[in-house]
């Protein structure tokens, strides 16, 4: 099936895009990467260790052949520091993409709004492809996408919470008014969450803890890309429309004509 996701200028066949925090080593890091059949990863630039005496940092352990980097600004707590930390991994990295996080408090770990929209804006002026952390607000999605943004990332609970879609009727919302691809990111646990996610419609989903602090990390990463698929497949679909009463899956229709012509 050709069911392409494009982000800007760019293009991926897999829906599923992967953090690289909290693995249990680089190895078992790179092994979910590759069960999970993911194309984009997403390193935070604020937290990349210069000072390995290996003299490795976390990018030395993501196959750029294979995946695309989507540095972010976690750690951000104002659109100034947000917008340097893209430039810095502009820089670094050599590419325009940047996923933008400015928080607004740092026990939920919820977006700030208004910094982010600002961040936002000057970002894209500068010619970043932003793709923008926000909550499931259909308002502040809407003036994102507005500004220029390449695609809205509302949350689907508290990052790293692993307590699902909370409110899927916002997702719904956020997804048909917009005219960029929708990517939940944050809240994702396991895959019947990302089933879930996926058959709302939205186009994408990014997600680390759920698959990072699993007990097996690379079973679940496969079982993450199974569920994207298998919920992206149904949302194309249709699913049936839900009914009070039953609904015989054999009808009783049409059995006296089907009898007579056979007498």
């Amino acid at each position: 099936m050709n069911d392409t996701l494009t982000i800007g200028k760019y293009q991926f066949s897999s829906r599923l895009i992967l953090g690289t925090g909290k693995y249990p080593s680089m190895q078992v890091m790179q092994d979910a990467h590759a069960a999970s059949g993911a194309e984009m990863v997403t390193v935070a630039i604020r937290r990349i260790n210069l000072d390995d005496p290996t003299g490795k940092t976390m990018l030395d352990y993501i196959d750029r052949n294979k995946l695309r980097i989507l540095p972010n600004t976690a750690g951000c707590y104002s659109a100034k520091d947000a917008v340097l930390t893209a430039q810095l991994a502009r820089e670094l990295l050599e590419t325009d993409l940047i996923k933008l996080e400015v928080i607004g408090d740092p026990q939920t770990l919820h977006p700030d709004a208004r910094e982010t929209l600002a961040a936002a804006e000057q970002l894209i002026a500068d010619g970043f492809t932003v793709l923008p952390y926000i909550g499931d607000d259909p308002v502040v999605c809407k003036q994102l996408e507005e500004l220029g943004c390449a695609a809205v990332m509302p949350l689907a609970a508290p990052i790293g919470s692993g307590l699902g879609v909370c409110n899927p009727y916002t997702i719904r919302i956020i997804k048909e008014r917009a005219n960029v691809p929708v990517i939940v990111d944050a809240g994702v646990g396991t895959a019947s969450d990302a089933a879930i996610a996926m058959e709302l419609g939205v186009d994408a989903l990014l997600m680390n803890t759920g698959i990072a602090a699993a007990k097996d990390p690379i079973l679940m990463a496969h079982a993450m890309k199974n569920a994207v698929v298998a919920g992206r497949q149904a949302f194309l679909a249709g699913r049936m429309e839900k009914r009070l009463y039953a609904n015989a899956s054999s009808p009783m229709q049409n059995l006296i004509s089907t009898t007579q012509s056979g007498m």
